[in-house]
């Protein structure tokens, strides 16, 4: 790629030019929608860059962490859930500081695109009193995470790197420039300030708070914070994505744009707020910058006419500040299409077995959710990564095992590996007997095929150790560990209805890779109207390669179709048959 030219680029895609370019060794994540593409964008710069998926936010964080005390550019990339998983590493390393530069890039997901909840990342990251930078465009993208790198060398600080789906996922014009190669720094033993027992705990409290403060008045006169004076009747303060609306909607007030939003520059905003009649502030998800604003005792209108709910458009913010509506006409309705899971998807099968077996779910987050809704309504919870395992064990110590008995905890490979594993620890280490089930596609799908510790492949594209996850659950005291084919529907039906009437834990892990994996041709069924019943039971799991006929009978779309053999296997009456590759 040419080092002197202007391209269109993702946001993600931007952040990881802007990680390649600020001279960035280590890389360390896991996939979360909207942040997986940095790492896979990353890696194609692996010469320069060492990138890993890891196990869990906690250990990417923790990677970086020792990549940055070794004295080399390191930074960690995660959704906004995941910082929680992270939050550990995050909150104690704040308290150390660095050596090489260090970022933590954070993708926040307002509107709920495929997330559990709407968490603010600048909230999590104040608490833990880490600096936050937020670009507006791709762009940004790319310079800021430059700029987020010398600012933590500069100041001792970690660095929390902010986006959002609109970001990440919207493209722009990107200036590329040459890779800059940082020398590393010299690697000094100083317990003081890296090993944070309580005694130097207290005396790097002091000192960060310090760094802290440097740091605020330094963003009074940073570039990254700047201020676009023109009609000065209205004045709005914004950053990130909102700045873009605030622009297309209102151009021609006068606006504080932030891209360093934590710390505030105090001065910056004083000044700009006198020089405004009113005053608006323009923030998706919580009042952070709002508050802050209103604490120094400045006027300003922000959530009492804005939604901390979802994302913003620029028809939004135009109707809340001048009470215009706008005259786009609304686009013609679409109809409504549920999520589903994929033809010959294995946990379809999965979860058809427990729907007839009357089974309650303990479910977690990935691929497998999609199981809570019609025709398969399996799922009864999900709350996030691991927690259906714990969720289980907790239900059993607070009922007693007869009320367990219909029910199960559901859980990925990947995300047994996540954090699932610790729960299943724990069942065994507390005497539980509940059922956990392993619905093992081989890869990480719903955030679009990443490697893990149990594929044999890491993200540079080397072979791997693939973890034994049926001997990882012996090897934890699992008794009863049981390897069934999720297709295998009569075997899946035996072995839910043996594992849960057991007395001590168990755990069937249902084997069957992702049918996105191959790109080999699949064998197609079809079905024989002339001897389909009408009965509906091929129809029951949902496969969206199934539909009916006017005259009630099946037909199978061979577009759709991917070979699993499910349907065939529901049928009693021979109306669906295997049709080979020569006889198509």
């Amino acid at each position: 790629m040419s080092e002197s030219k202007k391209v269109i680029m993702l946001g993600n895609e931007a952040i990881a030019r802007g990680a390649y370019e600020a001279g960035v060794k280590v890389s360390a994540a896991y996939p979360g929608t909207p942040s997986t593409e940095i790492s896979e964008y990353l890696v194609q710069y692996k010469d320069d860059i060492y990138c890993e998926w890891s196990p869990n936010e906690k250990v990417a964080t923790e990677v970086a962490v020792g990549a940055s005390l070794a004295g080399t550019r390191a930074m960690s990339c995660m959704k906004h859930v995941g910082f929680n998983v992270a939050a550990d590493p995050a909150y104690s390393v704040s308290y150390m500081g660095v050596n090489g530069g260090l970022v933590i890039v954070v993708a926040d997901d307002p509107g709920l695109y495929s997330s559990q909840n709407e968490q603010d990342t600048r909230m999590v990251a104040r608490a833990a009193k880490l600096p936050v930078v937020e670009p507006s465009n791709s762009d940004e993208a790319r310079e800021f995470m430059k700029t987020a790198f010398e600012l933590s060398e500069q100041f001792d600080r970690p660095f929390v790197y902010r986006t959002t789906t609109r970001l990440a996922h919207s493209q722009g014009i990107v200036e590329l420039a040459e890779r800059r190669e940082i020398e590393d720094k010299p690697y000094v033993k100083d317990i003081r300030r890296t090993v944070m027992m309580p005694g130097n705990a207290k005396f790097r409290h002091v000192e960060i708070e310090k760094r802290n403060e440097e740091l605020a008045e330094a963003a009074n006169t940073h570039p990254m914070n700047r201020v676009e004076m023109r009609d000065t009747k209205i004045g709005v303060i914004t950053s990130g994505i909102p700045y873009q609306y605030v622009r297309e909607a209102l151009p021609e007030v006068s606006v504080c744009k932030l891209g360093l939003v934590n710390p505030l520059p105090k001065k910056l905003i004083e000044e700009f707020a006198a020089k405004v009649e009113t005053l608006y502030i323009v923030e998706e998800l919580d009042p952070v910058i709002e508050e802050q604003v209103k604490a120094w005792g400045i006027q300003c209108t922000g959530k009492e006419i804005f939604t901390v709910q979802g994302e913003y458009s620029a028809n939004m913010i135009r109707q809340a500040v001048l009470g215009e509506k706008s005259e786009v006409k609304a686009p013609a309705e679409v109809p409504g299409r549920p999520p589903i899971l994929c033809p010959g998807c294995p946990h379809r099968s999965v979860y058809h077995v427990l729907s007839k077996l009357k089974m309650h779910v303990a479910g977690d987050i990935g691929c497998y959710t999609l199981g809570a809704v019609a025709p398969l309504s399996a799922v009864d919870t999900t709350m996030c990564m691991g927690s259906s395992i714990s969720t289980l064990h907790g239900m059993e110590k607070a009922k007693g095992r007869e009320y367990i008995r219909n029910w199960v905890a559901a859980i990925g490979d990947s995300t047994f590996l996540h954090t699932g594993v610790n729960s299943l620890m724990n069942m065994v280490y507390n005497n539980a007997s509940g059922t956990v089930m392993i619905l093992d596609n081989s890869t990480t799908g719903m955030t679009g095929h990443q490697e893990h510790a149990a594929t044999g492949k890491t993200l540079m594209g080397e072979p791997a150790y693939a973890i034994d996850i049926p001997g990882l659950c012996r090897a934890i005291g699992v008794p009863n560990v049981r390897v069934v084919n999720a297709f295998d529907i009569a075997e899946l039906e035996k072995a839910v209805r043996e594992e849960t009437a057991k007395e001590q834990v168990s755990v069937i892990i249902t084997k069957s890779p992702c049918v996105l994996l191959s790109k080999e041709r699949k064998p197609l069924y079809i079905a024989h109207e002339d001897k389909c019943k009408k009965c509906g039971m091929c129809m029951k799991p949902g496969c969206p390669a199934m539909t009916k006929n006017g005259d009630g009978t099946i037909r199978i779309d061979d577009t759709m179709c991917t070979g699993c053999g499910l349907c065939e296997k529901l049928c009693k009456f021979g109306a669906i048959e295997l049709v080979k590759d020569g006889d198509r």
